[in-house]
């Protein structure tokens, strides 16, 4: 069940049986169904909601985390924390029941036969029932991540999974514990939750500190970011797993990565921004050719104001235009951050910008002092 489902029914169902939406949301996310929930809600109140547990083999919606801007913002008024490696991996949920095991991703697809090894990671477990949290993601050699499109790549594909496995190992690394021999633990706090996973090996765990210092954190974020990786989870040792919920007891921070690129068109808006130039296509300056090599669009970050003002800005600067796109001469920079850069095929510089945003338009940068498309290339590591 889709969160989008749980949603739309939950609370119409907590009205009428008279309990907290939240109860509802909680058992329908652990029933898989409504039709149940609702019974149960209708005929028992919150008693029946509360009966509903975790079944070992039925996915659940994973636990979110909400995005921060610094580890000082991440960190906020907790004491103490615990604080991983934010991992650029696939999500995985383990489910393991005597010899059976299953995995599933973040939208509860069933990958069971196409990573062996997280089976056979499951299979050696000390225990005897699990459902475990967490990521996989291919490695190279050195330890540093692959890009993500090959661990994504190599999880999607239903080819000859024996030499797959061969030539792109995937690493399963855990970060929760969610039930243990037959106890269910999505209630407990995240500390009583890492002490249950004590009785697992280390080495699968993602590297985690528990710390009080927001600096100590800051170090572990330089670190694991120094390795490769995303960033880091910062997690309240009080919180309880909240399936299917973004809120404040996980945070992630990234390293924040701006560029000053150019727009080179922009196409119109639908919806709310009907009648408004909106996705903006972005370019990097080439100096060898003297043009501008595009490397993605992006609509987010744009305020109505900046709607508004580009829309009649870029009217201006109009060469040509398409049913759905105004191309522009390039003389307008936007400062705009991302999360990363990936190898695509589909535009010309070969790269593209993983959740391109817009900052701000940069009035006081023309074209020609815009950022390189060399520059770009020097931070994408394939």
């Amino acid at each position: 069940m889709l969160l989008a489902e749980v949603a739309a029914t939950s609370g119409s169902v907590a009205r009428a049986a008279e309990v907290e939406p939240a109860a509802v949301r909680r058992a329908a996310m652990l029933a898989g169904e409504i039709p149940a929930v609702a019974q149960a809600a209708l005929t028992s109140g919150a008693a029946g909601l509360a009966r509903f547990g975790l079944t070992v083999g039925r996915p659940l919606l994973p636990m979110l985390a909400s995005p921060a801007s610094s580890i000082e913002e991440a960190f906020g008024g907790l004491g103490e924390a615990a604080v991983e490696w934010k991992l650029d991996g696939i999500r995985i949920q383990v489910h393991r029941a005597a010899n059976d095991v299953a995995v599933f991703t973040r939208t509860l697809d069933d990958i069971t036969s196409r990573v062996p090894e997280i089976v056979d990671m499951a299979l050696a477990l000390p225990v005897r029932s699990a459902v475990l949290d967490g990521e996989a993601i291919a490695l190279r050699e050195d330890g540093r991540p692959r890009p993500f499109q090959e661990t994504a790549s190599r999880a999607a594909s239903r080819g000859d999974v024996a030499r797959l496995r061969q030539e792109r190992p995937l690493t399963p690394f855990l970060f929760d514990v969610l039930h243990l021999d037959g106890q269910d633990l999505l209630d407990e706090p995240g500390s009583a939750r890492y002490e249950a996973a004590a009785v697992l090996p280390e080495g699968v765990w993602v590297p985690r500190r528990t710390v009080s210092d927001p600096n100590q954190a800051g170090d572990f974020f330089r670190e694991a970011v120094a390795r490769g990786h995303e960033g880091v989870l910062v997690k309240a040792l009080d919180a309880p797993y909240a399936a299917g919920r973004r809120g404040a007891g996980w945070i992630k921070l990234k390293p924040r990565h701006t560029f000053d690129l150019v727009v080179l068109a922009a196409e119109w808006g639908r919806g709310r921004r009907r009648g408004w130039l909106s996705n903006l296509h972005l370019g990097a300056r080439d100096p060898e050719s003297g043009g501008f090599v595009m490397l993605g669009k992006t609509f987010k970050g744009l305020t109505d104001a900046m709607l508004q003002w580009q829309t009649a800005r870029f009217l201006e600067l109009e060469t040509a235009r398409d049913d759905w796109t105004v191309y522009v001469r390039p003389e307008i920079v936007a400062e705009v951050a991302f999360d990363g850069i990936q190898t695509s095929p589909r535009y010309p510089g070969g790269i593209a910008l993983r959740f391109a945003r817009v900052i701000r338009y940069r009035s006081d940068k023309p074209a020609s002092e815009a950022d390189t498309i060399q520059s770009l290339l020097a931070l994408h590591q394939p």
